[in-house]
């Protein structure tokens, strides 16, 4: 496999990864299994409400610097970072 196929492959598993963790947070925590979360309470409010309102927000922020940060480590690992 070249390298830049192997940078390909690499870069898709991560996306992949990234999309089933917002999947999970935003779909089933905010929609599937809301009810179930509903009887948890945090700081006054419902968990499946807070994971459909803000939640899945607050994880997909995370997910963009998590992303980023292993994008450039591996950019380093394939030698195609910016200098």
């Amino acid at each position: 496999m070249s390298k830049a196929s192997e940078y390909w492959m690499a870069n898709i598993k991560l996306v992949a990864l990234c999309i089933a963790i917002w999947f999970v947070v935003s779909f089933v925590f905010g929609i599937f299994l809301v009810d179930q979360l509903n009887t948890v309470r945090i700081g006054g409010y419902q968990l499946g409400f807070w994971f459909a309102q803000q939640g899945s927000i607050y994880t997909f922020v995370a997910l963009i610097f998590f992303y980023a940060y292993r994008m450039n480590i591996l950019d380093r690992k394939h030698g195609v970072h910016e200098d």
